[in-house]
Parts: C-alpha cells; structure tokens; sequence
C-alpha cells in the first residue's frame, strides 16, 4: 500500500504541475514548476534505488584518507516499476514545459497513463501525445487486434520461458562458479546471458503489448531486432527502443544543441554523460556505470565519424546477408556480450577476474557445460526471426497463413515446445530496476 503512494504522489504532482504550466507565461514561474516535477519524482527515486549506494561510496571514500565514518544503508525495498513509470510521468511534464503538448484536464485519464498495468512495470516507457489520447477516446473490440494481441503474447511467451529461462539455468551456474569452469565455458555462458537478457526483456515487451493491444491500446514497439543491428549504435536505435528515445531526446539532444559548434570532445563529453546515466538507470552498482562507459565507447567511432545508421530493415528481401554485413552483425553481437559481462556480474572484480579467465589458455577447451538441445534451439530462434525480419515482431508472419490448419498447427507447436522445453521459473530481469 505504501508503494501505492509513491506513484500516487508522482501523479498528482505531475498532473497539476501540467495544468498550471500550461496556465501562465512567466518563464520563470514555468522553470520553478518544471523543477518542482524533477526534484520530486527524482528525488523519490534516489531515495529509494540510490540512497545505499551514496552511502557506501561516500564511506569508502572517506575510508581511503584513513577518516572511518560509521554510516549504514537504510533496509530499503524497490518500488516495483519505479525507474519506468518515474520517466514516463516526467516526459509529460517536460514536454508541456516544451510547448510540445497540452496538459489533460480528466485526472482518471492521466492517472491511467502513469499507471497503465501491462508496461507499468518493465515498459515500454510510453509518451503522454501518444497514450493518454487513447483513454481520452472511445475504443471498440476488433477481432484482427485482438488475435494479433494474442499472437504476440504467445510469442512473448516463447521468449521468456523457453529462449530466457532455459539460458538462465547455465548462465546463473556459470558466474556463480566462474574461477570453476574453463575459458571456453565462460565465453559460452557470456553468449548464454545475451540471448537470456534479450528472450527476457524483449518477451516482457511483446506480452505487454499484446496486453494492451487486448484492450484496444497500442504502445510503442520497444524492440527491432537488434541482433541483426551493424554496428552498436544501430543495435542502440535497436534495444529498448522507449528507453533510448527517452534519453536522446530529454537529455542527449539538449546537451547537442548547446554544444552544436563545439568541437569532438563536446561530442565524447555528450555521449559519455547519456550513456552513464542510461548506465545508472539500471542500478546503483559501479557495474552499470562501467557498462555504460564501454557502451559509449562503442558508439563514439560511429558519432565522430558521422555514420549513424538509420534502423534499416537489414538485407531486406533477400534471404542471406552479404559477407561484410554478416561479419558486421556478428562482431556486433560480441561486442554486446563483452559489455553484458559487466552487466550481469555483481561488482568490477568479479566482471574483470570472469573476462581475465575467459582470455585464458583454456578459452580453446571444450566447454565443461554443452547444452545442445538449448543451442539447437537459439539457432532455431535466430533463424525464425532473420526470416521475418521485415514484420513487427516474428510471429506477426503467421497471420498470412491462409490455410487454418497450418496457422493453427503454428499455434499449437509453440504452445507445445513452451509447455516441453520450459525451465524452471525465472523473475523477470528488468524487474530489479
């Protein structure tokens, strides 16, 4: 109940915070109102994800002048979905601060926007000018959308309980017993823990969209097939795609406009400072920052060189990319998995101690732990989704089936390897942030 209030106190703010916005024309008056929505729903959000994490690095950094200062973290627990719905509620206000929409007087409809349950907790992270029209207007059951809602939440389905959670049982065994398995093992479960985190997070995706698609509302699509993304930057415009437009257009653009004539290291400052705070988001550990930093280094050549690509259907009508994308997509997604080390270990030490032993001698063992029917199965899912590539999401295709019995039979195998190949339940990762 007391977790009730915090989205309660964000919405109420945000929602007269809006309408006396939009009332007057002192730019100063704005500015103070606009602030008045910051430091609430970011100082909520400190206190309850940041606040040990203050703590413990201000101690320590006390400590190394030889100043031992007692202080405790505070047992404090998470609010579930509040690093979602923090974002989402301040996009409005921001973007009424912009001149970019107006405010909603139906404090129910607003209310229903900040606390939308299908993306509520893991996203999308969506815009008032798209969502909150949608409760403002009059909805009628579609048969189409609604099996197309349903369609996509089978195939959310797939993703998290057979693609994550199968992943999840190697990869939670092999970084707790690291220092135990050979270079070649490590290096597997790295690839393990792409494919977990994407068949997880992209599933939450598609089961919340078809959710929503259900009760006749469409949110954004969050992810675009970022395993066949060229190069990092494209696998960015890729991945988590509300969360990624959120920073690049509240904080990325900003910081690019003041500095539009400034030189490349104003450019290195710009994507540094997005990519450390999209770092942070995730969670109050030194991993996420560090993950965040390689992740920009990543980007930079891209930034610097000025060959941002545009999210292209890849190879489009054709059945097999050319060699030089092939390489491309492939030393992309490695690239990915060296940083998603950083993500999954617990602190630096052991993300460093788990990347110094993949580069070990035993990198050109056979891996102690070879799950084949698991790796058959990534394949299988790899494949499914190339070949659909140019659709919204993989299983959108099966609609085209004209014939009953084979789009039926489509069903029924997925519902089948679900049910089959199922591993033991796993939360959701993006849960935690």
């Amino acid at each position: 109940m007391k977790f009730l209030s915090l989205i309660f106190l964000s919405t109420l703010v945000d929602y007269y915070v809006g309408l006396h916005i939009a009332k007057t024309n002192n730019p100063k008056k704005k500015k103070l109102l606009l602030w008045v929505s910051l430091s609430t729903n970011l100082g909520l959000l400190g206190f309850f994800k940041y606040q040990n994490f203050f703590i413990e690095n201000f101690t320590s950094a006390f400590s190394l002048f030889g100043q031992d200062i007692k202080a405790s973290g505070l047992n404090i627990v998470l609010p579930v979905g509040i690093s979602f719905y923090t974002l989402q509620t301040l996009s409005y206000t921001i973007d009424i601060y912009k001149g970019k929409i107006a405010p909603i007087k139906d404090f129910i409809a607003f209310a229903s926007f900040v606390s939308f349950f299908p993306q509520l907790v893991a996203g999308p992270i969506e815009r008032g000018k798209n969502l909150i029209p949608q409760f403002c207007s009059p909805r009628k059951f579609t048969y189409n959308r609604a099996v197309d809602g349903m369609r996509q939440i089978l195939w959310g389905l797939f993703c998290k309980l057979v693609i994550a959670d199968n992943c999840a049982v190697y990869v939670n065994d092999i970084y707790t017993n690291y220092l135990d398995y050979s270079g070649s093992t490590l290096l597997l479960g790295a690839v393990l823990f792409s494919f977990q985190i994407y068949g997880d997070f992209s599933g939450y995706s598609h089961i919340a969209i078809g959710t929503a698609n259900l009760f006749g509302f469409k949110l954004m699509r969050n992810f675009a097939y970022p395993f066949f993304s060229q190069d990092t930057a494209e696998l960015w415009r890729r991945w988590h795609i509300s969360l990624t437009t959120w920073f690049r257009d509240y904080i990325y653009l900003p910081l690019a406009m003041r500095g539009r004539r400034g030189s490349n290291l104003i450019k290195i400052r710009d994507v540094f400072v997005v990519f450390m705070i999209t770092g942070f988001w995730h969670g109050a550990s030194w991993t996420y920052i560090f993950w965040g930093a390689l992740n920009a280094i990543y980007v930079l050549p891209s930034v610097l060189l000025k060959r941002n690509r545009n999210v292209d259907i890849i190879a489009q009508g054709k059945l097999f990319p050319s060699l030089k994308q092939l390489v491309n997509i492939i030393l992309t997604f490695m690239l990915f998995t060296f940083a998603c080390i950083l993500f999954r270990s617990s602190s630096i030490a052991q993300a460093f101690d788990y990347i110094r032993e993949i580069f070990s001698p035993s990198l050109f063992d056979l891996p102690e732990v070879q799950p084949k029917k698991l790796i058959l199965i990534i394949a299988l899912f790899t494949l499914f989704e190339w070949v659909n590539k140019e659709r919204l999401y993989a299983f959108a295709n099966v609609d085209k089936i004209k014939n009953l019995f084979l789009r039926w039979s489509m069903y029924l195998v997925t519902i089948g390897f679900i049910f089959y190949f199922m591993a033991e339940q796993q939360r959701f990762i993006y849960f935690q942030f």
